[in-house]
């Protein structure tokens, strides 16, 4: 039976917060990957190494499922490591065709650390399965099946054709350490992530009826938002390509999907910052577009929401699955935990603003935290 695109956003949600246990202050990741496959784009992840990145990508393709290819690349890497060698059979007859078994050509996710150390050979041929989803080699034309191809670096690149090739990818998110106030969280993230398998549970059923659904939902009420998000950006000097520009739509359409609607609308504006392809232009378009990611949330990618707006609205789904998650949970360290969410939740929100999400859940927990007290 397919799923509707609603419940198979739900699915995925469920697929991000298994692939992200204990790995602290990833979830912004995750869910941008599955962002990026739902609008059939691709993710350029920049950090420095040791950042967790591999271990993201690799089980959220475990949750994805489908067939996966992961390269490190170097400056030695031949196309053949990639792409498959030359059939040694066929060359023979004279006819020169690639074995690509079990290679990047089949792949359905893919992971490409160190993106920018490729050859001028393997970045064309990398072009093309990118952008067209074709692989050519010699006698050899295929379709390429693949969902999403995550590059990762260090640093943006200098070179000016390498900047072209990195272009290509239309998400670029920047990665950070882990900061001084979570590294507990991150020791005792990391020893449970060890010891967490991840299994797909349906392959990519779900996340192909997401994609499918893409091209059905309804953009025109948030065209013209989107056309004086980007006057403003260009207002203060930042400039994005139209190609960009138009597959910004894409990205929308998919935070609309996943959010279980068939219609965008401001809501779903928030994946814009993430088509600005340096980390300075993104801080800069958080501040010029304040007012306007005022009304950005998503209730299945909350933290790439949060993260890119910074705004309140956009913390009422974390929160509300933060508050789902510690109810059902008792113990001692529960009461801790339900007021450190209540501060959080006063902090943002008087009465009169709590978001539709956390009208539930905030009594629940005022009575956890009154019951807690009386016991004690």
């Amino acid at each position: 039976m397919i799923p509707s695109p609603k419940d198979a956003a739900v699915h995925l949600r469920n697929d991000i917060r298994l692939a992200t246990t204990g790995l602290i202050g990833r979830e912004q990741l995750a869910e941008l990957m599955v962002l990026a496959a739902v609008a059939q784009e691709h993710l350029l992840v920049i950090g420095p190494p040791g950042t967790g990145k591999s271990a993201v990508v690799r089980r959220v393709a475990q949750a994805l499922g489908g067939r996966y290819f992961e390269y490190l690349l170097g400056r030695f890497t031949e196309p053949s490591e990639l792409f498959g060698a030359v059939d040694l059979r066929k060359l023979r007859d004279g006819t020169v065709e690639t074995d690509v078994t079990g290679m990047l050509p089949e792949a359905e996710v893919a992971f490409l650390d160190e993106v920018f150390l490729g050859s001028t050979a393997i970045l064309n041929t990398l072009l093309g399965i990118l952008n067209e989803r074709r692989f050519r080699r010699g006698h050899t034309q295929l379709h390429c099946p693949l969902r999403i191809c995550v590059g990762a670096a260090n640093s943006l690149p200098d070179d000016e054709g390498l900047a072209a090739f990195g272009d290509r990818f239309l998400l670029h998110l920047f990665v950070s350490p882990v900061p001084d106030h979570q590294l507990e969280a991150m020791l005792d993230g990391g020893w449970l992530a060890d010891q967490t398998p991840v299994q797909s549970q349906a392959g990519l059923t779900h996340l192909d009826t997401l994609c499918a659904a893409v091209p059905g939902v309804d953009v025109l009420g948030v065209r013209p938002v989107l056309a004086h998000a980007i006057r403003r950006l260009r207002q203060v000097g930042l400039q994005m390509s139209d190609r960009r520009i138009v597959k910004a739509q894409r990205l929308i359409a998919a935070a609309a999907v996943l959010g279980g609607r068939m219609q965008a609308t401001e809501a779903d504006i928030w994946p814009l910052l993430y088509a600005l392809p340096t980390e300075a232009a993104q801080q800069s378009a958080r501040e010029s577009l304040g007012d306007i990611f005022a009304h950005a949330t998503s209730p299945t990618l909350f933290s790439a929401a949060e993260a890119a707006t910074q705004q309140p609205l956009s913390r009422g789904p974390r929160l509300a699955e933060a508050a789902q998650r510690c109810l059902a949970v008792p113990g001692d360290g529960q009461r801790t935990a339900i007021e450190a969410l209540l501060r959080e939740i006063d902090a943002n929100y008087s009465e009169q603003t709590l978001p539709a999400e956390l009208v539930e859940w905030r009594p629940q927990l005022a009575a956890a935290m009154s019951a807690s007290t009386t016991v004690m």
